[in-house]
Parts: structure tokens; sequence; C-alpha cells
């Protein structure tokens, strides 16, 4: 269990060891799986490739929850004399594997909506489409509201931004419904055209994830993050520099490394500042699991070695 600062403030573990971000990956599961069902339903009898494109990419998105799922529970297991660290790290790899995923879709997407320009094809049912596009903004809105207000009651922030991506994808959706009305005014390469816009979306929504996922694998850390965690050690009194801060993220959870100088002081008063100064940069970092404070005199005589428990 992740390590707590203070019991009164302390956020459980993003989604890992919360009942209630799992219970919310579920349900935002089955809610995707079935707007996909009903958006294919009306695929097979339109053959819009637009709500095609849209389809598959909800399809993949409800699909990726299960690699994550996994990675969640394999990031509860203890630590062991082999991995150390523990196996926060099943998340980020599982983000690669999403990733690839999301990619494939796009690019079927696009293969799809190609395929229709160069032979276009009538469709039918265009109400239908409509109607299918904006079921399809709903489920992704309901999602994306989920999502957000239990990551912000858990402290997720993880959650909060699968949220926010569900948001996005609801706007793809709309597009959709863009592409049948522009059928229904006499323009009938709109569907193939917006079909092809939203793979270029999701292409470029996915360039984010790539950065994100990429700077978690190097141990990439918010600037902003660092700059709370070095002004929550510095305003510890007694404490008279930060000369080394590290921070890294671990899945959903932060573990760090940090040397403060302190005075010449006696040794039980060098260890009352440090326990000061964990209490305050685990306030400053709810996320945060472990951070290994030593302290060092001024004149580098003595110092002390802290962790968390």
């Amino acid at each position: 269990m992740p390590h707590s600062h203070d019991a009164a403030d302390s956020i459980d573990d993003a989604l890992e060891a919360s009942k209630e971000g799992v219970r919310a990956l579920k349900i935002s599961l089955f809610i995707l799986l079935g707007t996909s069902v009903l958006q294919l339903a009306v695929v097979l009898a339109s053959g819009s490739v637009a709500l095609l494109a849209d389809t598959i990419h909800n399809f993949s998105d409800a699909l990726t929850a299960v690699p994550l799922w996994i990675a969640f529970v394999l990031g509860r297991r203890v630590a062991t004399r082999r991995y150390t660290f523990g196996f926060g790290r099943a998340e980020d790899l599982a983000g690669l594997f999403i990733v690839a995923v999301v990619a494939l879709s796009a690019v079927l997407a696009a293969w799809q909506s190609i395929n229709r320009l160069l032979n276009p094809q009538p469709l039918h049912n265009l109400w239908w489409v409509l109607a299918a596009g904006i079921v399809g903004f709903i489920g992704n809105e309901a999602v994306a509201i989920y999502r957000i207000r239990v990551g912000q009651r858990i402290g997720s922030a993880a959650l909060v931004a699968d949220g926010v991506h569900a948001r996005t994808d609801g706007f793809t959706s709309l597009a959709v419904v863009v592409g049948a009305i522009g059928v229904m005014l006499g323009f009938p390469l709109a569907d193939p055209i917006v079909g092809l816009l939203i793979s270029v979306a999701i292409i470029f929504l996915l360039w984010g994830t790539v950065r994100s996922i990429g700077g978690r694998l190097m141990d990439a850390i918010e600037p902003e993050l660092v700059a709370r965690a070095e002004s929550a050690l510095s305003a510890t009194p007694g404490v008279l520099g930060v000369s080394r801060l590290q921070l890294r993220w671990v899945g959903h959870r932060l573990q760090g490394a940090a040397v403060v100088t302190v005075a010449d002081t006696a040794l039980s008063q060098s260890e009352s500042i440090v326990h000061e100064a964990e209490h305050r940069i685990g306030q400053a970092l709810p996320n945060l699991d472990d951070m290994a404070i030593r302290a060092v005199t001024v004149a580098r005589v003595s110092g002390l070695h802290s962790h968390s428990d």
C-alpha cells in the first residue's frame, strides 16, 4: 500500500488501490462497448465509412481498458528482490500497447475512407447515421463526466485525463453527424472525407499520448511538480537549502529522493527536520509514495537517511 504522509489528507492509490476507480474503469468500458455495438449495427445498415471510423475508434478505446486493467492489478503486487521498485511500470508498458491499438484503428479507418473516395457507394438510412453519431457523442460524454468526477474525487490525475480523452472522442462522433448532413445536402463525398478527417484527428491525439508515455519511460517529470517539491522542502524549518531533488513517475505514483542542508545540530534535531520535511512534501505532492530524504550539515560532517514507512 502507498505511504500515507497524513492520515487526514491521504489520497487512495490512483486506480490501483481504489475500488471506486476500478469500478469507473469497468463501467466506462461497458458503456463504450455498448455504444460501439449500436454504431456497428448502423454501419452495416448504412455503409457510412465516417461512422465506421468512429465505431472503430470507440471500440479500440474500450478494448484498451483491458491491458490497463491488467496493469493496475500487477501494480498492486508487492515489490520483490528482483523487482525492488514494484510493478508500477506495467502501466507504462500497457500504454505502449494502447498506442499500437489506437494507431492501428486510425490506419484501418483511413484505408476504408480512401477506398470509399476512390470507389463511391450510395449511403442508406442517413437519419440512422445521424442518430448513431449523436449516440456516440452521448456515450463518450457520459464516460467523460463519470471518469473526471471519480478521478477528481479519488485524486487520480490519470483517470481525469482519460475522461478528457473520452470527451475529445465525443467530438469526433459529432463529426459523423456533420458528414451525414453533408450527404443529405447533396454532397455524397462528405462521408468518406469526414472519415478521413477523423483518422487524421486520431493520429494527432495519439501524438500527445506517445510523448507522455515516452516521457514516463525516460523518467521525465513535470517542472511544476519539481518546483512544488523544492518549495515544500525549502520552507521546512531548519532546512537551509536543497542541494539535490529527484522525482519520477511509476505508474500513477511518485517516487523520489532529496538531499537537504541543515545547520550543524544534534542528530535528534536533524531527524526531526527530516520528518517535518517528509510531512510537508507529502502534503505538496499527494500522489507521492516514497521520498528518501538525506540531511547533511553545512560542514558535511554527518548525514541522515530517511525514507517513508
